[in-house]
């Protein structure tokens, strides 16, 4: 026999589960006047620490496949907010923004801070503070769980 929260252990499982969809579904939500589409927007704010990456560097920290990432990539390069340059004594060509890209993304970030300020100032009795601690907490967990399950093999490579 199904409870009413099948097929979840309990109802609160059910309604996290809920939630983590709404924010999914939320990830794809373009501020109307935005400049950037959201792929854009996730590589420059990787390379906003200054640090220009290869392909593999951002595939890896995109957590996407490369194929993916390079069309990302080559689409932000025709737009022009991202450049590829050679490195003396590296064989793969890094990846950096033009200032037209750092532009559209203090453009477009500056949009996404506000549209969370007024989320903020919504949430009451919510915290931001709270919300942010719990989520680092979360997404921590979520890590060291991720991490355990991976084969042996594989943390082995990773660390040699």
């Amino acid at each position: 026999m199904r409870s009413e929260h099948w097929p979840w252990p309990s109802a609160l499982h059910r309604d996290l589960a809920e939630e983590f969809l709404k924010i999914n579904r939320r990830r794809n939500a373009v501020h109307p006047d935005s400049v950037l589409d959201n792929s854009a927007f996730a590589i420059l704010w990787i390379l906003s620490d200054g640090r220009p990456r290869t392909l593999r560097e951002l595939t890896r920290e995109l957590d996407l496949e490369q194929s993916t990432v390079n069309r990302q990539v080559n689409g932000a390069i025709r737009s022009g907010y991202l450049e590829r340059f050679e490195v003396d004594g590296c064989a793969s060509r890094k990846i950096r923004p033009t200032d037209h890209g750092r532009a559209a993304f203090e453009h477009d970030g500056l949009l996404r801070a506000n549209r969370l300020s007024e989320v903020f100032a919504d949430l009451a009795p919510g915290r931001a503070d709270v919300l942010l601690t719990e989520m680092r907490a979360y997404n921590q967990a979520y890590d060291r769980v991720l991490e355990r399950a991976r084969p042996t093999a594989d943390r082995t490579r990773d660390t040699a």
